[in-house]
């Protein structure tokens, strides 16, 4: 016998594009920062010309990956990622060029719990993280009113108590 499980249609929050790009852009300044200063270093201790050639490169692959990271990737990862949370599983469906689907029955969900960092904050999202025996998996970019429903849905359909 078949059983077809519908896809998931909820998306994540649109806001999630500006904390991924802000992130993002965070991290590729640091790693652009060390760059330089690695080629400050090369140009005053007068390193070999390969390494300067390296750390020049370096510095290139870097502003590539930051306009793959910052202006390309967000939006699409945003307008791909889907979730759905049944009686039975929560559905994950994520990929911009590799699709992943995932079904978590809910007799596996150990625990459920709502993060949220400093840029999240800002923009009022929370992500789900929900444990099972092996793993956890995580929807991201939930708002703080439907994070806070669909946590205590999740715990519900999976009879977990909460502690306090």
């Amino acid at each position: 016998m078949y059983f077809s499980i519908p896809e998931p249609t909820k998306k994540v929050s649109k806001e999630v594009v500006k904390v991924w790009r802000i992130s993002e852009a965070i991290s590729n300044s640091v790693i652009l920062a060390v760059l330089i200063v690695c080629y400050y270093l090369d140009f005053y201790f007068s390193w070999k010309t390969w390494i300067g050639l390296v750390i020049v490169c370096l510095i290139g692959l870097t502003f590539l990956a930051a306009l793959w990271g910052i202006f390309i990737e967000p939006p699409l990862k945003q307008k791909y990622w889907r979730y759905d949370v049944s009686e039975e599983f929560i559905q994950l469906k994520w990929g911009v060029m590799v699709e992943n689907h995932q079904l978590v029955p809910m007799t596996k969900v150990q625990s459920v719990e709502l993060t949220q960092g400093p840029l999240q904050r800002k923009y009022q999202l929370y992500s789900i993280k929900v444990g099972t025996m092996g793993t956890s998996h995580e929807i991201p970019a939930i708002p703080k009113e439907e994070a806070y429903r669909l946590r205590d849905q999740i715990a519900y359909f999976a009879k977990i108590k909460e502690v306090e």
